[in-house]
């Protein structure tokens, strides 16, 4: 029997067209597509998480599909993973997506190298989670930090875990606050 039970999911786009400023000449639009499972260790302890975090895979390549659809491979700059997991489980439950969900979006983007960044948490049906953003091919490009919210009002159930993984096509819009910009970017500077 899978250890994966999908009850539901979402996808959720925004298109942000200015942030005060003049509208910029390409409106940025960041995308998050979450998934939500049934914990086959709610309530208990397990202390081999790995066969749980493999079979993970097959759900993260199907949401990184899904936002590369959305937004289209060679248009993504931006990309992060989250875990909400309801609070009959534990963090490690959502830690699982770690590896699960960031090497899914790096096979679906064509294997950028810098790490993707993660929130997680234990918490109540409803709970928001900031997801953090920032640039696919080196993790100091200060113009791409950004993040989304994920997170759907009846989820996760005390027994079940949300899993997101989004991705953005640039930048914050109005950037200009210096540091290393993405044309600049050279081995080492937040790659793997």
């Amino acid at each position: 029997m899978s250890l994966i039970q999908v009850r539901k999911r979402s996808l959720q786009v925004e298109t942000i067209h200015h942030e005060g400023g003049p509208a910029a000449a390409r409106p940025l639009r960041l995308a998050a597509a979450c998934a939500v499972i049934r914990n086959p260790y709610a309530g208990r302890y397990e202390p081999d998480l790995m066969p749980f975090m493999a079979e993970l895979r097959g759900l993260g390549a199907e949401l990184a599909q899904e936002l590369v659809q959305v937004l289209g491979k060679d248009r993504v700059e931006a990309y992060g993973k989250a875990a909400i997991v309801g609070v009959d489980g534990e963090l490690e439950h959502g830690a699982v997506w770690h590896e699960a969900g960031g090497w899914a979006m790096r096979a679906a983007l064509g294997e950028p190298k810098a790490i993707v960044p993660a929130s997680k948490s234990v918490a109540a049906t409803g709970y928001r989670l900031m997801m953090p953003l920032h640039y696919i091919h080196a993790a100091y490009v200060r113009s791409h930090f950004n993040a989304i919210e994920v997170g759907l009002q009846d989820a996760p159930r005390p027994g079940e875990i949300l899993f997101a993984l989004g991705m953005a096509d640039g930048g914050r819009i109005h950037a200009r606050l210096g540091g290393l910009t993405k044309d600049q970017v050279k081995v080492h500077d937040g790659q793997r």
